[in-house]
Parts: C-alpha cells; sequence; structure tokens
C-alpha cells in the first residue's frame, strides 16, 4: 500500500513537526522499508537511502546512483549520489528549511520497537542543527491502524483461536482422565494440525505448558523437550495467529489456563484471581478513556493492572509486561501496555488492537490470562471471551 502523503502531513501538522524523515541501509529499518513500499525484495537495497515527507510542500528523497530505482513508487524529486561528499551535500539539501523531524528514534531507547535508526545517523542529522524527534505516533497511524476489514479479519481468526483452545482443553480431558500418556509436544502438534484445519498461520507453534513449565513465559515444547501431562496439574495454552488467504490480516492472540483435576490448589486460584483483576482493571481504563475520548498511553494501563498485582503481593511475580500491540505481526508496531519493560508512552489510537495479558510466575507453575482489545472510535471492545477460572478439566 502506498504512502498516503496527504495524510501524513496532516499528522505532521498536528504534531507540530516539520518533516517525517525515513531513512533505511540494508533492510536496517523495516519501518521504513514498508512504508517505502522496499520491503517485498523485488529489487535490491544495499545503500542508504532518505526520503523527507515535509509538512508542507513536496516530498523529497536522496538514493544511490546504483539503486536509484529504490524509491521510484513514491512521489517526488529524487536526488543521486554516489560518493560520500555527495551524500553529505545530498543529505543537506534534502533537510533545508527543516528544523524539527521524526524518524524511528525513541530517546534513551525506551520503545525498542521504534528505535531502528542507528546512533550515528541521527548525529548526521542533528549535526545539521535539527532536532529529531520519535515518529512513534506516526508510525502508528500509518502501520498499526486497522480498517474495517482487518478488524473482520482479526474477529474471524479470534474465534479460530477459541475453537482450537476449546478442542486442546477436550483433548487433555479426556487422555489425562483415562490414564494415557499425552505430551505437551502431542497437544502443540494436535493444535498445529488445527490451525490448518482453520486457516491459521502464525510465526511459531502454540505455547503448551503443563505445571513448573508454565513458570516460563516463552516455554515451548520440541520432540526433545516436553515433559507429560497428568494428573492434579496446570496446563497453559498461548496460541496466536491470523488468516492465512488475506495479506492484510491481522493477529488474535490469546492465554488460557486449565487444571486436570477436580479441584483447584488454592494457590493457584488467588494467583489467577489476581491475574484476573489485573486484567479487569485495565479494560476498564481502556474503556473508560475511549468514553470520554480522553489520551491514554501505554504505560498507564500497565500501571494499572500492576498495581493490582502489588497490592495483592504479588509484584515479585511479575516477568512481563501488561500488552503488547497486534498487527500483521503477532507483535505490531503500536503502543504496547508497558511500563515495566520500557516506558510506552504512546497514545492508544482509535483504530489499533493489542492484548491485555497479565501473569504470575512461580517455580512450580505460572498463570496468564490473555484477552485482545480493539480501540474504537468511542469505545473499546474485547473481542473474545475473557477466562473467569482456571478450567476443570477432569
Amino acid at each position: 500500500m502506498p504512502l498516503d502523503v496527504a495524510a501524513v502531513q496532516q499528522s505532521l501538522k498536528a504534531e507540530g513537526l516539520d518533516g517525517w524523515l525515513l531513512y533505511d541501509f540494508h533492510g536496517s529499518n523495516p519501518i521504513a522499508a514498508r512504508l517505502a513500499g522496499t520491503a517485498n525484495g523485488a529489487k535490491m537495497t544495499t545503500r542508504r537511502w532518505f526520503y523527507l515527507v515535509p509538512a508542507s510542500g513536496e516530498p523529497r528523497g536522496l538514493v544511490h546512483a546504483i539503486e536509484r530505482q529504490t524509491l521510484d513508487a513514491l512521489p517526488g524529486e529524487k536526488t543521486i549520489y554516489a560518493g560520500r561528499q555527495q551524500l553529505d551535500a545530498g543529505l543537506t539539501k534534502l533537510l533545508s528549511g527543516v528544523k524539527r523531524v521524526a524518524m524511528e528514534y525513541s530517546r534513551d531507547c525506551a520503545i525498542p520497537y521504534i528505535s531502528r535508526i542507528d546512533a550515528g545517523t541521527v548525529e548526521l542529522v542533528r549535526s545539521r542543527g535539527i532536532d529529531v524527534e520519535s515518529s512513534g505516533d506516526l508510525v502508528q497511524r500509518f502501520e498499526a491502524v486497522w480498517d474495517e476489514a482487518a478488524l473482520a479479519t482479526h474477529r474471524d481468526a479470534s474465534a479460530a483461536l477459541y475453537r482450537v483452545k476449546d478442542r486442546a482443553f477436550e483433548l487433555i480431558a479426556g487422555r489425562v482422565g483415562e490414564g494415557d500418556a499425552l505430551t505437551e509436544f502431542a497437544v502443540q502438534q494436535q493444535m498445529a494440525s488445527w490451525f490448518e484445519e482453520e486457516g491459521l498461520v502464525s510465526d511459531s507453534a502454540p505455547v503448551v505448558a503443563a505445571q513448573e513449565n508454565a513458570g516460563d513465559p516463552h516455554y515451548l515444547p520440541t520432540a526433545r523437550r516436553s515433559r507429560p501431562i497428568r494428573k492434579g496439574e496446570l496446563v497453559l495454552l498461548d496460541l496466536w495467529g491470523k488468516k492465512m488467504e488475506n495479506p492484510q490480516a491481522v493477529y488474535a492472540d490469546i492465554t488460557w489456563v486449565g487444571f486436570t483435576g477436580p479441584e483447584v490448589p488454592p494457590e493457584m486460584a488467588r494467583a489467577f484471581g489476581a491475574i484476573g483483576q489485573a486484567r479487569d482493571a485495565a479494560v476498564a481504563l481502556v474503556q473508560e478513556s475511549a468514553r470520554q475520548r480522553r489520551d491514554l498511553r501505554g504505560w498507564q494501563v500497565d500501571r494499572a493492572a500492576r498495581q493490582v498485582l502489588d497490592q495483592a503481593g504479588f509484584g515479585e511475580r511479575i516477568l512481563h509486561r501488561t500488552g503488547h500491540n497486534l498487527g500483521r505481526e503477532v507483535h505490531g508496531n503500536g503502543v504496547h501496555m508497558d511500563d515495566y519493560e520500557s516506558h510506552d508512552d504512546r497514545r492508544l489510537l482509535p483504530g489499533t488492537g493489542f492484548t491485555i495479558e497479565p501473569g504470575l510466575y512461580f517455580e512450580s507453575f505460572g498463570v496468564r490470562t490473555e484477552i485482545n482489545m480493539y480501540y474504537g472510535q468511542r469505545e473499546a471492545l474485547v473481542t473474545g471471551p475473557a477466562q473467569t477460572e482456571i478450567v476443570r478439566l477432569a
């Protein structure tokens, strides 16, 4: 999809910026490459290129002589350079009249997903008396906002994931109850086959983690690294995917937990109750913000959830942020619900989707609840059922 220059310029004026300076070298900035249309691999791009969208006037680019076609899909005049002196002069010309630009930069690398420009290139721009600001919210507007078709693909993927989750819990309940040896890996592989039936693709097979393995947030069973699922154990399922037939499809991502016995142990029930309350506190804050059209930042959502866990005495058992953006990649380029791993001060923008997924992790087990939200113009929606208690798989 070509860059919408008029829409970018409108956003630049709203943000008080003179321009958005896109830059890439050898694929170092995938955000810029996607926006400029150079990410499809149809043409070789091994040299530095710059493309400035000013707040007013025609865009302009700077490309290497042996890759002068790099920005042909974008409007505006292109300056050709070859040697480093020509590059230096060309960059000065490109940035003439500009005092404040956005780039894929994050102060103190607070948001690593956005921090794609190397320090030397930022210094190169600043040496011309130009202030460099983060393009974080601009990236959201042009990379992370869903249209109605994308939202439909998310809903389809979400419904499919819940069906796969239900089938997996039924499989575990039936096989463990009969005393069969059923491993995490076997369940994972069966779930992967159901993904194919549902028309889902993913960048990874699902997480199936029993008991102590659920205490590792990124545990993945493999043929060599897996354990049996026994009676009287907690089982965590984390699954994410998108519809394979649509190149513009966006992800859904859910986590549920079950227990292979008739009574959930009190320590597990208490931990799950706390994360459920933390999730609901975050959801309530997001929904209130949408109703009142009030600015809300990612770090504020994270803090609302973690405050519940801290007050319940579980602060030391938190290992990750409260949620992440969803897009064409499972971890998209929009705002994350994070004041733990980073301080994400980007705004929640209408048309974006994200997870809310507080978790607690112990030596012998772990619990997490994960739902997806869509932040609309006047309301924020939870796009699938929220787990209210640990499922009894007996």
